[in-house]
């Protein structure tokens, strides 16, 4: 059994994956500075409440945009499982497909792995959307090349920088407006009209942008947390897939084997 660890930069999702199936999945705030004995005493405690033995762990793979974290979960694994990880993007854990980009080594670690688990699961040119603490825009060609994107502030992102810039306005919870109508009466409408419906006419436009310089049809593939969200009210997506980074860490840990 394959233990994955997604290090963003707002959660550490570990998952159990058996082939490319997830059998169990915890989630953590990022932390740099936690220790791989902290994660050990909270992470094994876990899986033992749901009756997974660590012992049936043979491979461990860490995908991280958050590089301080990656020694202390290398600690995890081979202190408490006897197992030295995979590191998504390095040695055996390379990629396996073009970064067609100035700067290939500046990409983040998940948008790598969306790329692979996309290309590996829909045809076609794609547009992969994640919603996680940045915003972003992957577009994939039909060969599985990464070709590019877009970084956008995530929506919790700017809703903080809202609240917390501001001496009046309230902190809101993030969710579709009641009324259809972009003309709020009160404060709290105004501000969830600005959250959802300016974040959705964001989407729409960079959407429309990227299909008419890609050139051809491309499929639009959404993951992270407010996909969902996103996807109940609109019709900007083809597909959500909450579970796409994970699903490339098994795909990479696969191919290393």
């Amino acid at each position: 059994m394959l233990l994955a660890a997604d290090v963003g930069n707002t959660n550490v999702v570990f998952a159990l994956i058996e082939g490319r199936e997830i059998k169990a999945r915890w989630r953590i705030a990022s932390d740099p500075r936690r220790t791989g004995d902290e994660y050990a005493v909270w992470l094994l405690q876990l899986a033992e409440f749901q009756g997974f033995d660590s012992g049936d762990i043979d491979q461990v793979i860490i995908g991280s945009v958050v590089p301080r974290a990656i020694h202390n979960l290398t600690v995890l694994s081979e202190k408490y499982l006897g197992i030295t990880p995979l590191i998504a993007g390095q040695g055996a854990g390379q990629w396996g497909i073009e970064l067609d980009i100035e700067q290939p080594s500046s990409l983040g670690a998940d948008r790598a792995l969306n790329t692979i688990a996309a290309h590996a699961k829909y045809e076609g040119d794609l547009i992969v959307i994640d919603f996680g603490t940045a915003t972003t825009f992957d577009v994939v060609d039909f060969t599985g090349a990464y070709k590019g994107g877009i970084i956008a502030p995530g929506i919790n992102l700017s809703l903080d920088a809202l609240v917390g810039n501001t001496a009046k306005l309230p902190r809101i919870a993030i969710e579709r407006p009641e009324s259809n109508s972009v003309i709020g009466r009160n404060t709290e409408d105004q501000m969830l009209i600005g959250v959802f419906w300016g974040y959705v006419a964001l989407i729409e436009g960079l959407i429309a942008r990227m299909k008419a310089e890609i050139g051809r049809p491309a499929k639009v593939v959404a993951t992270g947390g407010l996909a969902i969200l996103f996807d109940e009210h609109t019709e900007l997506f083809d597909a959500v897939d909450s579970d796409l980074t994970l699903e490339g860490l098994a795909i990479v840990a696969e191919r290393a084997r």
